[in-house]
């Protein structure tokens, strides 16, 4: 059984049917296999939707995310960020505030990261996949 978390990217990739490989993937998980979001994406998609609220578009996004697991940020997720964001710079190796948040939350539930951003493979220990390989 693999749990997985989806990044933001990969959320609207699937949505939108901008990738035409990452739903597919979804699909084709084992019936034990997990999908979940981190609270810290719902946000992000939630803000996403408030820039520009479309009914049809809250009302895909709501339904999309209905059968996941939404993880509450919690104290495990926050010591992982400190660690991670620690490191990071240290490494003079920079992310966004919120992939940051994304990332310590996916490394504290051991889960794989789903995201097309490459910036995450440079994190040690975290295990990272691309469904959307057909994006360049």
């Amino acid at each position: 059984m693999s749990l997985y978390l989806l990044d933001t990217n990969m959320v609207s990739f699937i949505l939108s049917g901008r990738s035409a490989t990452a739903r597919p993937r979804l699909v084709s998980l084992a019936p034990q296999d997990r999908v979940s979001i981190s609270a810290v994406t719902e946000g992000e998609l939630l803000f996403g939707i408030a820039k520009s609220p479309s009914q049809p578009r809250q009302q895909a996004l709501k339904q999309f995310l209905a059968p996941f697991t939404v993880y509450p940020w919690d104290r495990d997720a926050a010591a992982a960020y400190g660690v991670l964001r620690a490191r990071q710079e240290r490494l003079g190796r920079k992310l966004g505030p919120y992939d940051t948040q994304i990332a310590a939350h996916a490394m504290a539930l051991g889960a794989i990261l789903v995201s097309h951003d490459s910036a995450f493979r440079r994190i040690p220990h975290l295990q990272v996949e691309n469904w959307a390989t057909d994006i360049l």
